[in-house]
């Protein structure tokens, strides 16, 4: 058999593609070609095949007199990455007669060192996904991505160690040459599901804040506690050193816990991104880049796009410390995502589309050296750094955050004070409830979405009933402090929230009040 076809896959933005792998074996001077726009880890992996082989028992395929061809289809689609090294290894072996295996309906994955051994890759979630849904039922890759591969139900999963091991479980004709060999194939789902605690590893974020454990600060746990509870997107501002970055650690610990919907999207998200070694994301993500970070980091984007920070804290908190201290480009950049729950990015190479549904957490200084209305230090900043710093904040970002709290000094007798607080899991459970109430409110009226804060203006009409006095005491509030139309409909968005919190049926004045006073208090 001089031609062979074997089905591989790559990742795509967030998703994966099969890609045929087919080798072609043919008379004349060595030649080992590799086509359909590979790009130069895909087009080094002739060598790595070629030592793989060698060193796994077989002949190198580099010993032969031969024209091999290697393509890759569909040949328009840029190949990339070394998702194909065990897939061309074992086409290669099929058209050479040194393996027999049926193909069909099997997909490989993985990365081959010189030694023949399997080595990670990225994004095998996603890949899982896509060769479930094109009919595949079995998928064989490396023994690391084993574990976050059989979270996807309905499709065998094999991990090897090495390219040995596979040749061994597939070869029909068992060949003499490797009868010795030890075989370690394994990682059905229903093999992992018996023993989960010693194949599953559940990757945890290091939260050793609760809200136990910050004295004082009730307005701004108050302001989390909506946050949380609807979804809303909260800034903090004071002096340095009054427990802001706290506050915004343990505000992760609020939410409620994910769905295996919700795991299996973070972690594929993840997992493309290279940002797990395998784990799944079973708590909500919480992303803290630094202020000095660049705009491609944070929204995404490159040559071929690339999810940024928004997108790896979808389902959690964006914690951006330091708010105004972040390059201006970055922060205009936040409108499209706070709104609309997703990032588009636009090249020449093409567009993509990722998700972006996470809570907005930003702490912030009321000015340079940060001492601005403290009435224990003296601000030190010029009348133009003042003028500086606010301008780096416009009135289109300040109007998308739904909430804004002050965080003040604490007294010192407060901070010496034996006693604990309020703790994290206590104001967890009403947040849970709260979210239950929307939840069942929006199943309701036939919404797929999940918090308040997703709601539109078509929502708030049906969904959110004010009688006159609360419409009145509204349309009076926001005339005073002329809000704009987007920020009048998110004071009805926290209101509700705050309704929701408290078990109450309906929106009544003290919610309006109540959150008209996060509206920020600084002129834009």
């Amino acid at each position: 058999m001089s031609f062979a076809r074997v089905y591989s896959a790559q990742v795509n933005l967030l998703s994966g593609t099969i890609v045929t792998i087919e080798v072609d074996l043919s008379r004349g001077l060595h030649t080992f070609n590799v086509v359909g726009l590979p790009d130069s880890a895909v087009n080094e992996s002739k060598d790595r095949v070629s030592s793989a082989i060698k060193n796994s028992g077989f002949k190198s395929p580099k010993a032969k007199n031969q024209k091999i061809i290697v393509s890759l289809s569909p040949a328009d689609l840029k190949k990339e990455g070394p998702f194909f090294d065990l897939a061309i290894a074992l086409s290669y072996l099929l058209a050479a007669d040194d393996l027999e295996f049926d193909s069909e309906k099997k997909i490989f994955l993985g990365e081959l060192g010189l030694d023949g051994t399997l080595r990670r890759i990225r994004g095998a979630l996603p890949l899982v996904m896509e060769a479930k849904r094109a009919g595949y039922e079995e998928v064989y890759l490396p023994k690391e991505n084993a574990v976050e591969a059989a979270l996807i139900d309905g499709i065998k999963i094999f991990g090897a160690e090495t390219l040995k091991e596979v040749v061994e479980h597939i070869d029909s004709e068992k060949r003499p040459s490797l009868k010795n060999s030890q075989k370690t194939v394994f990682g059905e789902r229903r093999l992992i599901k018996v023993q989960p605690k010693t194949e599953i590893i559940y990757k945890k974020e290091k939260r050793n804040s609760d809200f136990s454990d910050i004295k004082g600060q009730e307005g701004a746990k108050r302001g989390l506690e909506i946050a949380a509870a609807g979804g809303h997107n909260i800034a903090m501002y004071g002096p340095p050193g009054t427990g802001k970055t706290m506050l915004a650690r343990a505000f992760s610990q609020l939410l409620p816990d994910l769905s295996l919907d919700d795991v299996l999207e973070i972690t594929g998200i993840h997992s493309v991104s290279g940002a797990t070694q395998g784990e799944l994301i079973s708590t909500p993500p919480f992303r803290c880049p630094h202020h000095t970070s660049s705009y491609v980091s944070i929204i995404g984007g490159g040559t071929y796009p690339k999810p940024g920070e928004v997108t790896l804290s979808h389902k959690g908190v964006l914690f951006l410390d330091e708010f105004p201290e972040f390059e201006k480009r970055v922060i205009e950049s936040l409108r499209q995502p706070l709104e609309d729950n997703i990032v588009s990015i636009s090249r020449s190479k093409g567009t993509a589309t990722f998700p972006s549904n996470f809570i907005l957490v930003a702490a912030m200084n009321p000015c340079p050296c940060g001492n601005t209305g403290n009435k224990q230090k003296v601000c030190i900043c010029r009348p133009s750094d003042l003028d500086r710093y606010k301008r780096k904040l416009s009135g289109p970002i300040m109007d998308r955050i739904d909430l804004w709290v002050s965080v003040g000094n604490v007294d010192y007798k407060k901070l010496g004070e034996i006693g604990d607080g309020e703790k994290s899991e206590n104001i967890k459970k009403r947040v849970e409830n709260a979210r239950k109430i929307q939840s069942e409110r929006f199943q309701k009226f036939k919404r797929n979405i999940t918090t308040n804060s997703e709601m539109n203006v078509k929502d708030l009409a049906s969904m959110v009933k004010l009688d006159e006095k609360v419409r009145n005491l509204l349309d009076d509030s926001a005339e005073r402090l002329a809000l704009s139309a987007r920020a009048y409909h998110r004071v009805i968005k926290i209101a509700r929230t705050i309704a929701d919190l408290e078990n109450s049926p309906d929106v009544n004045s003290n919610h309006i009040l109540e959150a008209i006073q996060y509206r920020p208090k600084v002129n834009n």
